[in-house]
């Protein structure tokens, strides 16, 4: 994640859903080390992972996790490959295909690089977990709309917001292939979680309005994706009873673009959204050595993933997730 929230926060028009719930029941053990495995996978067995400096760990997490992709859902896994400088990187998809509506596309992505400076276990191993975990559960799922799971590679810094950036070059040539992406999720530190009263901080004014622990998940969206972020909120909520914070604010603000929801929109797909713990907000590790596994909240990471089923099946048209077989 790209980051650094500024006054904008304050000063925009901010058109919020706020509600929160008590997070309650146990997360599914299963779920949580399977999370963990893949988290430890990335974070601490690769390592840092980017193109310029470690661009054999990038290689290495790319085959990682088109493994895990393939090996979940059951399907095969297309690289969309491009060049970068001196090497070759790539996107990595998963398609399932929609019963009913199949030229309507759900997508749900996460970046597996990160900064150079940290082996990014919220930042974003986490979110590729997430991304793998759902891929897991949605196996045979016969869902209306197609839904693609997507690798990015390349948000990190110094591609971000540019032409090199994975998810800008997937959402460009979607928009070239005449695509018609209904919903863009956006899975970014995911991870993090600190219940303890002042461990969630804001820029100046913010406070007042959003709660001081850090012990929620929240959907992040521009004006123009103000409907999606209501429906994934509302999806979230009513599957799981986890806290979570949702913003729709004007494209200019501060933060509300810092993910890979921001490419889709720049390709003239506008209902995208980010989904995340805040990273920086909370996460005094963000883009240091020390983001590693063991700072990460597997079990309520579970829960989180528990919710994003809900999200992702009710974007797709279907039903709500069986608790079976978690």
């Amino acid at each position: 994640m790209r980051g650094g929230l500024g006054q904008g926060w304050v000063a925009a028009l901010v058109v919020a859903t706020l509600a929160t719930t008590a997070a309650r029941g146990a997360p599914d053990a299963g779920t949580a080390k399977r999370l963990r495995t893949d988290v430890d996978a990335l974070a601490a067995d690769i390592g840092a992972r980017d193109v310029r400096r470690h661009p054999a760990a990038l290689a290495k997490a790319a085959r990682y996790v088109e493994a895990g992709l393939a090996a979940g859902t059951g399907r095969p896994v297309r690289r969309h490959t491009y060049r970068v400088e001196a090497g070759e990187v790539a996107n990595l998809e998963v398609t399932l295909p929609g019963a009913a509506e199949p030229a309507a596309i759900v997508v749900i992505g996460a970046h597996y690089d990160t900064v150079p400076t940290t082996p990014g276990a919220d930042d974003n191993a986490s979110g590729v977990a997430a991304l793998l975990e759902l891929g897991r559960r949605l196996k045979g799922a016969k869902l209306p709309k197609t839904v693609r799971l997507v690798a990015f590679t390349n948000e990190e810094p110094p591609f971000f917001k540019t032409a090199q950036m994975g998810s800008v070059v997937y959402a460009r040539a979607a928009a070239a292939a005449g695509d018609r992406v209904v919903a863009m999720v956006s899975l970014e530190t995911l991870g993090y979680y600190d219940p303890r009263p002042g461990s969630q901080t804001y820029p100046p004014g913010l406070g007042l309005l959003y709660p001081d622990r850090g012990d929620y998940l929240a959907f992040v969206g521009n004006t123009g994706s103000a409907a999606l972020v209501t429906s994934a909120v509302e999806a979230f909520r009513g599957a799981v009873d986890f806290p979570a914070e949702s913003i729709a604010a004007p494209a200019f603000v501060t933060g509300v673009d810092f993910s890979d929801h921001w490419s889709f929109w720049q390709a003239g797909f506008p209902q995208a959204v980010m989904v995340t713990d805040t990273a920086f907000m909370r996460n005094r590790h963000y883009h240091e050595p020390t983001d590693t596994p063991e700072r990460l909240d597997y079990a309520r990471l579970a829960r989180v993933v528990d919710g994003l089923e809900a999200v992702v099946r009710r974007l797709a048209g279907g039903a709500a997730p069986s608790a079976a077989g978690h």
